[in-house]
């Protein structure tokens, strides 16, 4: 297990000298797809510098693109981690947590509870899983601190970021939850100049709530546990976890000096009256809906409301609410600069004629069988390079949409396809790694090698998965 452990730790060492930051990728792919459309896409009716400074002058166009898929689309994105993570922070999810340190006592239990904790409230909304994974994995490796009791911690944090790799199967996932809003479709199609006859929605039941979908989904819940428990099992506990300082907890403030004004900070009328408020409104929106999907109220702006209303109503009080957004606020930051720059990639894709180029290189070697298999793997791809499964979909999803209806395709389940091949490699690129890694205080070196063997799982199911279905 060291010499494994040892060559694991030098092939990570090779992995981070090879693979510069995200924003750095974000960049390098802006200059690649410049330096691609310069060569083979410039008519011959225009010269290279003409092209060159439309191509220039469409990027940065691109950058602050104002439509229903652009910077709109980024701050709900934003919104879904940023509303996931002060939701973790209540005291009534801390309870949650302090219930599920009973059934931790030894790293094969707790790597079971962190998993299955983690996985299930990725399904709910991905930010609220991942960092949900996170302070429970912390708070499994305090208990072993203060009982000066072994543990492979980074094999406990691999579990809390195992719902990186199911989550898109939730009710957060971005292409899912985009493609359900109606005449999204057709405008994202106009907006590339892309014609065509397209479905003016996809409905819950074709993705999220499809057969295939529910069974890949129960799988990971039974196969991931069960995997890290195997490995649990066959490795040694390394070393009692260190911390300089434990997580502070999220206790509910009352200031009961507060005069004036300031009353309504700490008012719970205040507080939980809006969290309910914002919450009925929600309810309401459900129950009145009456689009072609008899859960197509599922969308971003339905499940950010409700993670609003919830956040609010659970934290009691305007400040300690306001004061769980300023913990969680970091985690936005690399969505924040990183979005303009994918929308700007997608600008020159659509300004040169690009997009066309790659759907119609696709098209000439799948069949409408294979195109599902040929987006999974595809998609695992581009996500080293776009770690955003929001900014994945704006670039390919247009590809994925054009090539479906070329070859007669299944593009409810080749939209999956491209979900279950963003999520898989999760494992492998560490960007959504890095709020777990700040909150455990673990290294990559640590986590990597663990994430490594759940790729190879994921692989297995969602790889036969597509095939089987």
């Amino acid at each position: 297990m060291k010499n494994s452990q040892k060559q694991s730790n030098k092939a990570i060492a090779v992995f981070k000298r090879i693979l510069p930051s995200p924003f750095t990728i974000a960049i390098l792919l802006t200059v690649l797809t410049l330096i691609i459309a310069q060569v083979f896409t410039k008519p011959a009716t225009i010269s290279q510098g003409d092209y060159f400074l439309k191509l220039i002058s469409d990027w940065e166009v691109g950058l602050w693109d104002n439509s229903g898929g652009g910077l709109y689309f980024a701050f709900q994105m934003m919104l879904i981690l940023v509303l996931g993570h002060i939701l973790a922070l209540t005291p009534a999810v801390d309870r949650i947590i302090q219930s599920l340190l009973k059934y931790c006592t030894t790293t094969s239990s707790s790597v079971v509870v962190v998993a299955l904790g983690a996985i299930t409230m990725g399904l709910l909304n991905w930010g609220l899983g991942l960092i949900f994974g996170a302070i429970i994995a912390r708070k499994v490796g305090e208990k072993f601190a203060r009982e000066n009791k072994p543990i492979n911690y980074g094999l406990v944090g691999a579990a809390g970021y195992s719902t990186m790799m199911v989550w898109h199967g939730g009710l957060s996932g971005s292409a899912t939850t985009k493609s359900m809003e109606e005449g999204y479709i057709p405008e994202l199609m106009q907006q590339m100049n892309i014609k065509g006859t397209f479905p003016d929605s996809i409905p819950f039941e074709a993705t999220i709530g499809s057969s295939m979908n529910i069974v890949l989904t129960l799988v990971c819940l039974i196969i991931i546990p069960a995997f890290l428990y195997f490995v649990a099992k066959r490795t040694n506990a390394e070393t009692v976890p260190q911390f300089s300082k434990q997580i502070e907890e999220e206790t509910p403030e009352v200031n009961t000096e507060a005069k004036g004004a300031e009353r309504l900070d700490y008012s719970k009328i205040m507080g939980m009256g809006l969290g309910i408020c914002i919450l009925s409104i929600g309810i309401y929106k459900a129950f009145s809906y009456d689009g072609q999907s008899s859960l197509g109220f599922i969308q971003l702006n339905f499940i950010n409301l409700i993670f609003l209303g919830l956040s609010l109503t659970l934290h009691k009080t305007i400040n300690n609410f306001t004061k769980a957004l300023q913990n969680a606020i970091g985690d936005i930051s690399g969505i924040l600069i990183q979005f303009p720059f994918y929308f700007g990639i997608l600008a020159l894709m659509k300004s040169s004629g690009l997009i066309i180029l790659f759907s119609d290189s696709i098209t000439s070697i799948a069949s409408d069988f294979t195109l599902p298999l040929f987006t999974f793997f595809s998609a695992g791809l581009v996500n080293f390079f776009v770690p955003s499964g929001g900014g994945q979909w704006a670039i390919q999803g247009p590809i994925i949409i054009e090539t479906a209806q070329q070859l007669g395709a299944d593009l409810p389940k080749t939209i999956m396809a491209m979900a279950y091949g963003d999520q898989l490699t999760n494992m492998l690129q560490p960007f959504w790694a890095l709020p777990l890694l700040g909150i455990t205080q673990l290294k990559p070196q640590q986590l990597l090698p663990y994430t490594f063997l759940l790729f190879i799982v994921g692989v297995l199911i969602f790889g036969i998965g597509l095939v089987l279905f």
